[in-house]
């Protein structure tokens, strides 16, 4: 086979361990899993009941402009419906983007650590890839500027960042928007924005409407629940959209997924009350990490990066093996840390109880 050169040595996206696979090799009855930043709340039960009182026909193909959801999400956002493209998560659409833009001879611009899909599909597509390292776990504007060329047709950037949870503030955002060439398209991936908190945080339709080298990648995996069903969308000028659409596969999203994702979208309440609840739930964190003496990145997303000082994945071990699933922060890019998802205020406080029992243990001595 001759195969793809990129292909050889380029690893598979390695997701969490699955809730099946760690009560098999352990034993355990119970598991409660904090590694994929999924919403402990589930989706809104108008969700649910959307799809069980008229579910779509499975023989039919779905709509492949998503013309309803396109029109509600138009509407709630304030947007012209060609302002928008739809993927099969917002994983596709990032895969979307690299096939349109990035080929050997280009480079493409991104943060280190930062969300690693930018990077894998890259090497894909045989680009040359410009890392910046954080500083104090946030984006290097500056150096990320220093890097650009008249080759760089790609800069990504994660706000909140996956995975320090740490954001762009939308002064610094903009200033750095306006030094960007304008033939150099800029990923602003948003996978969290519906947590954020901050009073700084960008204006997402006033941004897409302002900058015609920019789009705006959301999800329905996190806040609204739907990660299973796979679908998310981007924001942007028109121009951007209709070079993309050819990119984009038929039917990239499903029936299932554009009936769910409508109907989320409707439902403010509970979007109102995850955040209420993340908000809480990071707090009970940022208490037991000051508590005792371990370092974190305060986050505007719905995980939190704990810094043990020592191996990741001794600590990642430790806890799933009585039944709490993390993520260790060695592949991602933080050797000594671990990401948490944060869950309900049960599952926050059994895995901090967990954690102080690791250690007193002395493991950490």
């Amino acid at each position: 086979m001759r195969w793809k050169e990129q292909l050889l040595d380029l690893t598979p996206y390695q997701p969490g361990k699955s809730i099946e696979e760690t009560k098999r090799e352990f034993g355990l009855e119970k598991i409660v899993k904090l590694a994929s930043n999924e919403n402990p709340y589930g989706c809104s039960k108008k969700v649910l009941s959307a799809l069980r009182e008229n579910p779509p026909k499975p023989e039919l193909y779905p709509d492949g402009y998503a013309t309803v959801l396109r029109e509600t999400l138009s509407s709630a956002m304030n947007v012209q419906p060609g302002q928008l493209i739809f993927g099969n998560g917002s994983d596709e659409l990032i895969q979307i983007i690299s096939r349109a833009l990035l080929h050997p001879g280009a480079n493409t611009v991104m943060a280190a650590p930062t969300f690693p899909q930018y990077r894998h599909n890259a090497v894909l597509e045989g680009a040359e890839i410009r890392e910046i390292p954080l500083v104090n776990g946030e984006h290097d504007l500056e150096g990320m500027l220093d890097a650009i060329d008249e080759r760089t047709n790609v800069v990504w950037l994660c706000t909140p960042n996956n995975p320090t949870g740490t954001y762009i503030k939308n002064n610094e955002l903009e200033a750095f928007l306006e030094k960007v060439p304008k033939d150099t398209l800029v990923v602003i991936d948003e996978a969290y924005a519906e947590y954020v908190v901050a009073e700084d945080y960008h204006d997402t339709v006033d941004l897409a409407n302002r900058y015609g080298n920019l789009i705006l990648l959301r999800t329905f995996s996190k806040i609204y629940g739907l990660a299973s069903l796979r679908i998310g969308y981007g924001v942007a000028h028109p121009s951007i959209i209709s070079n993309l659409e050819p990119a984009r596969e038929p039917f990239n999203t499903s029936s299932f997924a554009q009936l769910a994702a409508k109907t989320a979208v409707d439902d403010k309440e509970f979007l109102n009350e995850c955040k209420k609840q993340n908000r809480e739930g990071l707090n009970s964190f940022y208490r037991f990490c000051d508590e005792h003496c371990l370092e974190y990145y305060p986050s505007q997303a719905n995980f939190i990066l704990i810094n043990f000082k020592r191996d990741g994945d001794e600590v990642f071990k430790y806890l799933l093996s009585r039944g709490y699933i993390v993520r260790s922060g060695k592949a991602l890019g933080f050797p000594t840390c671990v990401r948490v998802t944060v869950g309900s205020k049960e599952q926050n406080e059994g895995l901090q109880s967990l954690i102080l029992d690791y250690l007193q243990s002395g493991v950490l001595k």
